[in-house]
């Protein structure tokens, strides 16, 4: 038995290419997440710990207001460090030199354009020059001598294509746009131009500190040089007895493990996302390679009963099938790895490659990508075998002397089964969207799984009267007929190939239903609640907020045309032991008026110090009462109660806790308004206002003035930039899916041989025998396409329809246009999957076709 059967797989190669490539396929987007996460965390691993190779210890001091979990690290780097402090450090035991020092993001550099000098990595780095070590040196140049005097790192210098000489407009943390003269060019260790793309721009220690640090003569950080015979993890612990619980102190090995994990946190996240498409590509995979063993099964029917015949038992058959099952998941799982490793490793070099001066870690074998693949490979290819291997395992010894293989048993057991599971899955996302607690997002995805699985089940019993209507479009001609009644004939074999498309379909419609819906509803509710014409902001791209200066929103209510100017600014707070944001409004009352906020109780158009209020949601959430006090800790580490003075009605637009602004110019981080909204006077140019607003913050490239429109349509952009992302990784299920087409219409053609030859004898001609195969081909794909098309509204309906409080949504709004662009190139694709097999079938000898076996 073994020998027939490595001889059976063997003999057909078609069969044994387009099923292994079936698993390929099915395993290498699993084992490419895997190696891409792992190939990137050594990266940064390596990265921070070339940062950190020439630190000992470092001392930073603790936040006032403490990060939450899974928030960052325990230090803020903008919490000041006295001057004694660093002679305090100095003077211990074991301490070779202790040099207090600035380093902050937050230097924003402005090129010879105007324009702000833009890196991948959003890190724009201002510091105090101390002078050359281990870690910098200069390249050209000398250090900065004077306040107007700055060096910049090479990279910074390639970019922005200056030179020693220049000079160069730089907006530090304290919003101040100044004229520096670059008098030095700097690299690090090694000859690099950056550590990984960012830009850093060092200032006197003098200037750092006023500019960066808004603290003169203090430092955020001490760097700490350790004593001969003296370990950093014992200066480490002198340091920290010494300071006490205020500071934090790290070894250089800490500081780079910490700064790391922080980013594989990320990468962590990102692995969910590209493991979870790779599930859906498994469970297309299934469906092919189902569908593949199903029809290898039936055309090896004859062959399988000689064996019975011949004294083969039904566990000899049984294992026969599976063993073939077992090989083709090895080779597919090998291939698929391989495929997965130069997948990951590309990515993961497009992905550094963002951050100019970075270098990616040596391709690596990670065991946790060698395990999933093989597990995956070889287990989906058996659970997708066994089914068939059964089928197999019950061919009578009779069947040997029959001529065809037997035909397709009732539907009807497989129809209950499909309800069932269906109804059940539909039950459990139900139960999941109504609020289940811990298991909610269990039931969700087990609810959407168990939907497409079980409508995959009914595929066949719906394949009959779907595929007939489809199929009648294209039935004006013979070949057209005949390729209908094909696809048609066995709704088994149709329906499991159907189901490959109708899944990948299926999901990117839902989700482009509920992004669809939400960039709807966002849309609407910023259409309807906010009475604003222009608006100015900034893109943030790092944890430093493009934000107004005092004189720039002066100069926006001095337009002329311009009748309500409101601004505001955010920060984190520390709310009875707890993280959170509070939001301060510069002038309530304005901001009332753009934002159509209705007063509830209380006062909303007017806050004073020690005063606070909120809308109707979060009173009721919080259970908060006119009166009501809470105790907060600012940024700045202020401490103050504040009370509640008014609640404003309910809104979609402006919410949450709202602090008086004199509170946040003393506690906030940034306080300077980080969005004005201008509502302009009647009769008065909108376009005519946005350019005057463009014009009073020219010096200011971080920010911008829109009109209403665009500044609703740019917050529409992040769905259609999401929606995008998922379409592409949900291309490799598709492609799956398609070849699942091209493999079964092959196989179709194999086991039609003799039925082709029979046609083509009886005057099919050769384009009428491609017109046929392809009109099977278009069948089968348009149907898995309106199936999936249904299935996702469906789910995507439901999602919106359950979450329409809890996010915000309003009515569903179905992506009609891509649906549209879905169902067409389902008729291209489907056109284009027949080509091989078309090409396959016209080629046929007809005597030799006539006379197969």
């Amino acid at each position: 038995m073994l020998k027939a059967t490595l001889k059976s797989l063997l003999a057909r190669k078609l069969r044994l290419t387009l099923s292994t490539l079936a698993v390929v396929l099915s395993v290498m987007f699993v084992s490419g997440s895997l190696v891409l996460t792992d190939t990137l965390g050594r990266t940064f691993d390596n990265l921070f710990a070339n940062i950190f190779t020439y630190t000992d210890v470092q001392v930073s001091a603790k936040p006032a207001v403490a990060a939450q979990q899974g928030g960052g690290g325990a230090t803020d780097p903008t919490t000041p460090i006295a001057a004694a402090t660093v002679d305090k450090v100095a003077a211990l035991p074991g301490v070779a030199k202790a040099t207090g020092g600035v380093f902050l993001n937050g230097a924003t550099p402005i090129g010879k354009n105007g324009k702000v000098v833009v890196n991948q990595t959003g890190q724009q780095f201002g510091g105090s020059w101390s002078g050359e070590d281990d870690l910098v040196h200069l390249y050209q140049g000398r250090g900065p001598q004077a306040d107007d005097e700055i060096v910049v790192n090479n990279g910074l210098a390639k970019t922005a294509k200056v030179k020693v000489g220049d000079t160069m407009d730089v907006i530090t943390r304290d919003q101040q746009r100044a004229t520096y003269r670059i008098v030095g060019l700097m690299q690090y260790a090694g000859g690099r131009d950056s550590m990984a793309g960012e830009s850093a721009v060092f200032f006197t220690t003098r200037q750092a500190q006023s500019a960066m640090l808004q603290a003169p003569g203090q430092y955020n950080a001490i760097d700490v040089k350790a004593a001969s015979g003296v370990s950093d993890e014992q200066l480490r612990d002198t340091v920290k007895a010494s300071l006490g619980g205020q500071f934090e102190v790290q070894t250089g090995k800490e500081l780079s493990e910490q700064s790391s994990q922080g980013i594989k946190d990320i990468l962590k996240y990102f692995n969910y996302v590209l493991l979870g498409f790779g599930a859906i590509a498994l469970l297309v995979g299934v469906f092919l390679i189902l569908n593949t063993f199903s029809i290898i099964v039936a055309q090896r029917t004859q062959e399988l009963a000689l064996l019975r015949a011949m004294g083969a038992a039904r566990g000899q058959i049984l294992r026969s099938v599976l063993l073939e099952a077992v090989l083709i998941g090895i080779i597919g799982s090998v291939f698929g790895f391989l495929v997965g490793l130069g997948l990951g490793a590309l990515g993961a070099q497009l992905f550094v490659g963002l951050a100019d001066g970075a270098q990616v870690a040596g391709l690596g074998f990670p065991i946790s990508a060698v395990i999933a693949s093989f597990v995956i490979g070889i287990g989906v290819t058996m659970v997708a075998a066994l089914m068939p291997a059964v089928k197999a395992s019950r061919v009578a010894p009779i069947a040997a002397m029959r001529e065809s293989a037997t035909p397709d048993r009732p539907l009807t057991r497989l129809t209950i089964s499909g309800a069932i599971v269906t109804a059940l899955a539909a039950g459990a996302l139900v139960w999941g969207l109504s609020g289940a607690g811990g298991a909610t997002l269990a039931l969700v995805f087990g609810g959407v799984l168990g939907v497409l699985i079980g409508v995959a089940l009914l595929t066949p019993i719906i394949s009959r009267p779907l595929v007939a209507a489809l199929g009648s479009a294209l039935s004006w001609s013979v070949p057209g007929k005949l390729g209908r009644r094909n696809s048609s004939r066995n709704p088994r074999r149709t329906a499991i190939t159907a189901g490959a498309v109708m899944i990948g379909i299926a999901i990117v419609t839902a989700i482009s239903t509920i992004f669809t819906s939400l960039s709807t509803a966002l849309g609407d509710t910023l259409d309807k609640d906010l009475a604003a014409d222009v608006v100015v902001l900034g893109q943030q791209t790092n944890e430093i907020p493009p934000v107004l200066t005092d004189d720039q929103l002066k100069g926006l209510q001095q337009l002329p045309d311009v009748r309500t100017v409101a601004a505001f600014s955010a920060d984190a707070v520390q709310i009875d032991g707890k993280q959170e944001f509070v939001t301060s409004y510069l002038d309530p009352a304005a901001v009332a008026t753009v934002l159509k906020l209705k007063t509830d109780e209380g006062r909303i158009d007017r806050l004073g110090p020690g005063e606070f209020m909120v809308d109707r949601k979060t009173a009721d959430s919080r259970k908060f009462k006119l009166g009501s006090t809470i105790a907060v800790t600012f940024g700045k580490g202020q401490q103050k109660t504040l009370t509640l003075v008014g609640i404003s009605g309910p809104t979609n637009v402006g919410g949450g806790i709202v602090v008086d602004y004199a509170d946040a110019k003393e506690g906030f981080a940034f306080p300077q308004a980080w969005q004005a909204f201008l509502a302009v006077k009647d009769g008065a140019s909108v376009t005519a206002v946005k350019d005057e607003a463009n014009t009073v913050v020219k010096d200011n490239p971080k920010v911008q003035a829109y009109t209403k429109d665009e500044y609703i349509s740019s917050n529409q952009q992040q769905f259609d930039v999401a929606l995008v992302i998922v379409q592409v990784l949900l291309l490799i299920a598709l492609a799956i899916s398609i070849l699942g087409v091209i493999n079964t219409l092959l196989l179709s053609v194999i086991e039609r041989t003799r039925e082709l030859g029979l046609l083509r004898a009886v005057g099919l001609r050769r384009g009428q025998t491609w017109r046929m195969v392809t009109t099977e081909s278009i069948v089968i794909t348009v149907f898995g396409t309106v199936l999936g098309l249904a299935v996702g509204a469906a789910l995507g309906a439901a999602i919106v329809t359950a979450l329409k409080d809890v996010l915000g949504f309003g009515a569903v709004t179905l992506p009609w246009m891509l649906m549209v662009v879905y169902f067409i190139a389902s008729i291209v694709i489907g056109g284009i999957a027949g080509l091989i097999p078309s090409v396959r079938a016209v080629r046929l000898n007809v005597l030799g076709a006539i006379a197969y076996e």
